[in-house]
């Protein structure tokens, strides 16, 4: 006898699909809905977030829905040193205008 299960409530109904978590908000979602990124380091203890939408650069990645509110709670919750395992300042800037650039083509 097969038993069939719903997935849970956001999650992919494709269970061969990658789920990753939004360091934002923390839901969980399919990573064709997040957008990647990697830090790349500019100087001596500073980074910038790059933008990965291929996800094809090497390095530690995270992932981010692209709305302006889960980037503001990633900055206010400091995140994104946590979540690439970085100590240092990091600059969002180049990911805060990928992201509001999707959000005016929306």
């Amino acid at each position: 006898m097969t038993v069939r299960r719903t997935p849970p409530a956001g999650l992919p109904a494709d269970p061969a699909a990658p789920v990753r978590t939004c360091i934002g908000c923390r839901k969980r979602a399919s990573s064709s809905e997040l957008l990647r990124f990697v830090a790349i380091e500019s100087s001596p203890d500073q980074f910038t977030a790059v933008p990965d939408p291929a996800r094809k650069r090497p390095g530690r990645g995270a992932h981010l829905h692209p709305d302006p509110a889960c980037l503001v709670l990633a900055e206010r919750k400091r995140a994104f040193g946590r979540a690439l395992r970085l100590t240092g300042v990091f600059d969002s800037g180049p990911l805060a205008e990928v992201i509001a650039a999707v959000g005016t083509s929306q």
